[in-house]
Order: structure tokens, then C-alpha cells, then sequence
């Protein structure tokens, strides 16, 4: 039995100038068709404006069709009459948390969704009490979601959702702002939703590994579906995934890696327990040849030492102090960072991260302790706080906290403007930094409320970047952006750090990304700092980092797993190129 179904489905956005003419119209669906059946897992993928935002709106009614049909259980969203009806039969999880985020009380908030359709109070508790657990957040359940972090705010959305135990869930990247313990709660807990009680869900992602266990795939581009089929179906073909501006997961990379080297692998592997079956089969059918000899490690060189460009000299904050909801979020921080360095800061949702580095433009003042931007203490009554925030550059988590301007070009401009640059060097400024960050020029005039949640994080870091900021901070750059969106900007960034040796600090949930990019990684628990230090040496101690409600990259567990099985391979991996060329080493 159908839940949705698309026949034809058409939707188009008109833009208007400030006269209300039309100045153009955007295609964002174009005839699509496809079949959702009742109680299937369903993933959508596709690019930044590919159209799928769209499409789950127009299942939740807030869209309603310019051409074609959408039929939800059987009601058509283009009649007025079953809107209710369809929303409460379709409940949405959206991309920013505080989109749909109202009461002043986690709990309460929670509670909202079930007594809007009428839920018995006591069933509503019930409820109330059963979500907030499925998504770690019970303990919260009396805290204000004004003082919690992104990643708890999904969570507390999210358990939103599943207290009106709808037909259909739609989660239109739910896990953006998750940590890796919190994207595993929550996705186990959808699943959970799917298999007890039936209900479908209609996930929207980014993350490939997120995918793998979906009953079916679509893939769209352009407005349209262009491929759909089983995991497998989709994952099989990376070459086609890349040109759709997609990636797949990293174990199944790794796979297709080795099967380019020349390994006689399954075509196409899911899991880490794929992979190493696959592997030790391998091994058992190469057991009498000699093995290859390893190649011998390269020293890496140490970076010659540098000035330090921030110091935090034991800084200790605390939110709401002195009332029920004080929250210490940093805890006596001492850390030093050098001119150029790269460094990733990772932690589970709600460790401090985000609040540390508002320390370090001075948008957030210490409870106590000291910070010193080369040299000088940034809290001394004579010291320029704005000037500060020119030299220690900051991209939001959200972008759209950022952009204000009424056109794309002008929010860009807005920062060298407010330098004191003449005219001719802000419209240099913000035409380089448009074309750094890979805007398309159609873009450019804009307003930067019309972009897609990816474009608008590429406007928002290219209003950071025309500042040549000394210091750049981004705060998750990469949530909401699609895999080609992620590499081009994390490549940018990385790019401009080595040309110009400024210093970087990326905040992140990606382990991936941080093992690919960085060079330190401090991770923070608990409001201090755990570990510090480089990828390999942070990575090596995963288990120490699950019980924060982290992980290591895929590939460090698929070699852990590997040793354990008797190869002799170096575990202190954490990119696809180093585990293929350690696998390589010892299978021949």
C-alpha cells in the first residue's frame, strides 16, 4: 500500500524584484515520479538544491504542487481541506532546530506536537518520556532549549517528531549538527520507530553510512530522480555517485580502492564486516604465496616552531550562573595556539567546542582566566575588541545567523566595508572571495534568504574570508553541505591555509573530515580538553573516544579489525590512501 506518492509533480519558485515583477522562475521539481511504500525505509539523496528539501515539504504540505499530484495516504496536498490531516500524518524534522523548537521548556516543547492532535495527558507523558530517552536528551527534559547546543536542539526536535508517532517521519538532515554517538542514537532510534511500529520514514541525508541499512534510495539531480534502487543498486556505481556531487561510505571506498589496485574484491562492500570477510578470504587464497614487503614509513617532519597567535590561560565559563540552569561549559582551559597552525576540535554535543571558540573573537567573555591575541590580553578596558573580531574570523554553525544583507554580494561586502576599505577594494574583496568559495556569479545578486542551507554557508564563509582574517574559525563549515560541497570547501580552506599560512581552527563532527585536513585535534570533554594532539595519535585512542560519544574514521576501526583477525597491519590509520596502501602491503 502507497503512504506517498508523486505523479508528474512540478515545483517552481518564482523570484521577484522589490516592485514584485517576476525576474525569473526556478524549476526546484520537474515531474517527478516516484512510489513510497507503507512502513519502507527510504533515503533521499542528492546535491545542494537538487530539489530535495522541496520535495519533503510538499509531503508535509508546506509546499503545495505547481503542476502534478502528491498523494499522501491517499490524501492530494493541493486540497486545502486535508492539510492537517497530511501534517498529521507526516510529521518533519527540519535541517535548523530552532525552525521548529517553540516552548521555553524541553519537555513542554516535546509534549506540544501530541496535544495539538488531541493525545490523552497521560499517554502524552508517556510519550513525552519514551522520545526524549530514544534520543539521549531525558535528562534534559526540564532545561530551557535557549541554553542547549545545536546537536541537542535536533535531538529535542526530533523527539518532537516521534511523540506524535505519525505514519511517516521526514527528516531532512537530522544528523547535521549530531555528534558520531548522537547520529548513531538517533538513526537507531528511527530505525526502531520503522520496525516496532511501522512507521516510514523518509530520511534526507548527506552521510552515505547513514544509508546503508535503507530499504531504498533515491538519488535526485536537477529536480529529478535520476537513480533509484537498493544501497547496493546505488553504492555499486562511485564514479556515477561523484558526478552527481556525491560520495559513498568510506569502507565501501576503501573497497572500490583496492579493486582498482588490482584485489579480486565483491563489487560492492557496505560494512566493515563485509570487508574483512572479503579480506580474509584473500588471505586464505594467497596463503602460500610470499607476502609483499612494506614499505617503509616516511618520518614526518616537524613543523618549525611558531609563535603563539592565541593563548586561553586557564578560562572557565559558566552559562545562567547562580540559578537553576547554571551550566559550566569550559572548565579551567589552558591551551596555546600558533601562528598557522590547522587544527580540528572535535567533541560530543554539548562538550564546550562552540563555546570555546566564542571565547576567541571575544564574542563571549571568560568567568574567569585570561585570553591573549598575540600577546595582549583581549580583556584589558583599551584593547579593540572589534579590531579583534577583523583579525579572528568566525562562520557560524548556522549561516543564516549571519547573513542580513539584500543581496548576496552586499552581505559579502559588508565586512571589508566595515574595515574602513575603500569601495574599489571591497568589490575586489567580495567578487575573489565569491569565486574562492565557488558561488555560482547567477548567485551573486541574489537575496542570501533564496539559497539553499549549502549556499547559504558558502555566502556566510565568504563574508569571513574577504576580511583576510589572521585567524579562521568555522564552527560544523560542512553541516548541511553535499559530499562535493564538503571536499570543495574543506579543499578551499586547506588550500588558502597553505598559500597563506594563516592559522585555522575547524570545529567538526566528522571525523573523516578532521583525519583529512588537520594537523592537531583537540578533543574536548566535560568543558576541558582530553586529548591534544595529531590525528594518529588522538584516533589511536577510539574506545576512549566511544565512551565520549565520539569515534575514529571508518578506516581506523576496518584496520583494527583486520589486526585482530591475525594481519600485520599498523592501525594508526585514518584515511582511505593510508589503508589501502597498509592493506596493499600485506596481501598480495
Amino acid at each position: 500500500m502507497s503512504i506517498i506518492r508523486a505523479k508528474e509533480l512540478v515545483h517552481e519558485y518564482i523570484r521577484r524584484d522589490d516592485e514584485g515583477n517576476i525576474e525569473g522562475i526556478e524549476v526546484a521539481l520537474d515531474h517527478v515520479n516516484l512510489n513510497v511504500e507503507l512502513g519502507q525505509f527510504i533515503s533521499v539523496l542528492g546535491h545542494n538544491g537538487s530539489g530535495k528539501s522541496t520535495f519533503a515539504k510538499h509531503i508535509n504540505a508546506l509546499l503545495t504542487p505547481s503542476e502534478g499530484t502528491l498523494f499522501v495516504d491517499g490524501m492530494n496536498t493541493s486540497d486545502d481541506e486535508f492539510t492537517f490531516a497530511v501534517r498529521q500524518t507526516a510529521g518533519m524534522v527540519f535541517q535548523n532546530p530552532d525552525n521548529q523548537i517553540i516552548a521555553s521548556v524541553v519537555d513542554e516543547d516535546v509534549a506540544f506536537g501530541p496535544e495539538n492532535i488531541g493525545v490523552p495527558t497521560d499517554e502524552i507523558i508517556k510519550r513525552v518520556e519514551k522520545s526524549l530517552k530514544m534520543v539521549g536528551m531525558y535528562k534534559y527534559k526540564s532545561h530551557s532549549p535557549n541554553k542547549l547546543s545545536g546537536g541537542q536542539k535536533q535531538r529535542v526536535a526530533i523527539a518532537g517528531v516521534m511523540a506524535m508517532e505519525p505514519k511517516c517521519i521526514i527528516l531532512d538532515e537530522p544528523t547535521a549538527m549530531l555528534d558520531p554517538d548522537g547520529r548513531k542514537d538517533v538513526l537507531q532510534a528511527v530505525h526502531t520507530l520503522n520496525k516496532e511500529k511501522g512507521i516510514t520514514v523518509i530520511l534526507i541525508t548527506h552521510y552515505m553510512e547513514e544509508v546503508v541499512d535503507s530499504d531504498y534510495v533515491f538519488v535526485m539531480e536537477k529536480g529529478k530522480v535520476c537513480m533509484e534502487g537498493k544501497p547496493r543498486e546505488i553504492f555499486k556505481d562511485v564514479e556515477a555517485l561523484k558526478s552527481h556531487s556525491l560520495d559513498v561510505p568510506q569502507v565501501t571506498l576503501l573497497a572500490y580502492e583496492l579493486r582498482k589496485a588490482g584485489l579480486p574484491l565483491p563489487e560492492c562492500i557496505l560494512t566493515r564486516k563485509e570487508l574483512v570477510a572479503a579480506l580474509k578470504d584473500l588471505r586464505v587464497a594467497n596463503a602460500s604465496a610470499a607476502a609483499l614487503a612494506k614499505p617503509v614509513k616516511q618520518a614526518v617532519k616537524a613543523k618549525a616552531t611558531a609563535d603563539n597567535v592565541l593563548i586561553l590561560d586557564h578560562v572557565s565559563y559558566k552559562y545562567s550562573p547562580d540559578t537553576a540552569y547554571e551550566i559550566k561549559a569550559l572548565d579551567d582551559v589552558s591551551l596555546s595556539i600558533k601562528e598557522g597552525e590547522f587544527i580540528g576540535i572535535i567533541g560530543h554535543t554539548g562538550s564546550g567546542k562552540s563555546t570555546l571558540v566564542q571565547h576567541l573573537n571575544g564574542l563571549i567573555k571568560a568567568t574567569e582566566g585570561g585570553i591573549y591575541y598575540r600577546g595582549q590580553d583581549i580583556y584589558d578596558n583599551d584593547y579593540d575588541i572589534k579590531d579583534l573580531r577583523t583579525q579572528v574570523g568566525m562562520v557560524f554553525q548556522y549561516p543564516e545567523h549571519q547573513l542580513f544583507e539584500t543581496t548576496v554580494f552586499k552581505d559579502v561586502q559588508f565586512g571589508p566595508k566595515n574595515q574602513g576599505l575603500d569601495e574599489k577594494e571591497q568589490i575586489k574583496r567580495a567578487y575573489e572571495a565569491l569565486g574562492l568559495v565557488g558561488l555560482p556569479q547567477d548567485l551573486y545578486l541574489a537575496s542570501p534568504f533564496e539559497l539553499s542551507g549549502g549556499q547559504k554557508r558558502r555566502a556566510a564563509i565568504a563574508g569571513v574570508i574577504a576580511m583576510k582574517p589572521a585567524v579562521l574559525i568555522l564552527d560544523e563549515p560542512t553541516a548541511g553541505l553535499d559530499p562535493k560541497g564538503r571536499d570543495d570547501i574543506l579543499g578551499l580552506i586547506s588550500d588558502m591555509h597553505k598559500k597563506r599560512g594563516d592559522t585555522v581552527i575547524l570545529v567538526s563532527h566528522s571525523m573523516e573530515d578532521v583525519a583529512n585536513y588537520v594537523d592537531r585535534i583537540i578533543v574536548m570533554d566535560g568543558g576541558k580538553p582530553a586529548f591534544d594532539g595529531t590525528p594518529k595519535e588522538v584516533f589511536a585512542h577510539y574506545k576512549e573516544l566511544e565512551s565520549m560519544g565520539l569515534a575514529a574514521p571508518q578506516v581506523t576501526y576496518v584496520m583494527n579489525d583486520l589486526k585482530e583477525e591475525g594481519f600485520a597491519v599498523d592501525v594508526d590509520v585514518t584515511t582511505v590512501e593510508e589503508a589501502k596502501q597498509e592493506i596493499l602491503s600485506v596481501i598480495n
